[in-house]
């Protein structure tokens, strides 16, 4: 768990393999472990170095939730049955499975901001590119998967964080603390992944006391009422739906509109 870093739009924005840590050639990763790569990022980890990763990124995240990086080392980690069960409900469905087939992603390279920027006022495309400019982030800073041992199963985890900030954006959670906080309750219980049960349990310890007693009558209850209610959010094809209003989309999802005063919190 982990507010979104802040984004300096007057500096240009770095490719994003320049912000991969470094990773050893490939010749070396294979002959260390003994295993072939799955994907282009794709480190072999055994069993036992999968436990040692687990418990020092959860350590860590915890102590710091600003290491994004090690949240993603956690949510890789820790997840390998929970990502089973949600690549199973993607191939159930039938926008699901063609998201698995067609392997979209979200970038900066991929996304045609211009035409975010036509789109009617309301519409999912004009909103989410709405919350990137008011919060000030990018889809960018997302870490490419790594230590899953599979790689339809490391396109699932990948998938869910890109389509992290359309969550915020459908939820119209802010990218301070609390609505993390908020986001990663909805998040455990749609998909059930230890990571966001983590984040939800134990992000709320940094929050004030204000924005806890917010959380624990309102927030909390508000967002995992949605998060039963809503079908499965990777089974969304957003790329496609971009002129789509928001709220239409909210409604097919079941999803109701957010307390209005939770942005003057913190």
């Amino acid at each position: 768990l982990q507010p979104r870093r802040l984004i300096d739009r007057k500096e240009p924005l770095q490719p994003r393999h320049a912000r991969r840590p470094h990773v050893p050639p490939v010749s070396l990763r294979v002959c260390s472990h003994g295993a072939r790569l799955l994907y282009p990022d794709h480190i072999p980890t055994s069993p036992l170095q999968k436990v040692l990763l687990a418990a020092g990124s959860a350590g860590m995240a915890l102590y710091n939730p600003y290491r994004h990086d090690m949240v993603a080392v956690l949510g890789e980690t820790t997840g390998c049955h929970t990502l089973k069960a949600l690549r199973d409900q993607m191939k159930r469905d039938p926008e699901g499975a063609q998201i698995l087939q067609e392997r979209p992603r979200i970038s900066r390279s991929t996304l045609d901001l211009s035409k975010l920027q036509s789109l009617p006022e309301g519409s999912l495309g004009r909103e989410y590119l709405r919350f990137l400019d008011v919060n000030r982030v990018s889809p960018d800073t997302r870490a490419p998967t790594r230590f899953v041992d599979d790689e339809e199963l490391a396109y699932v985890i990948q998938r869910y964080r890109e389509v992290h900030d359309m969550l915020h954006t459908l939820l119209g959670m802010p990218t301070n603390m609390l609505g993390e906080v908020v986001v990663k309750w909805f998040e455990a219980v749609q998909t059930g992944l230890p990571m966001c049960i983590l984040g939800a349990l134990f992000g709320p310890i940094r929050l004030r006391a204000q924005s806890l007693q917010v959380l624990v009558s309102e927030l909390i209850p508000w967002a995992v009422q949605n998060g039963h209610r809503a079908p499965c959010v990777l089974n969304l094809y957003y790329e496609r739906r971009w002129e789509q209003p928001l709220a239409a989309l909210r409604e097919e999802l079941g999803i109701t509109p957010p307390p209005k005063h939770i942005w003057g919190l913190a």
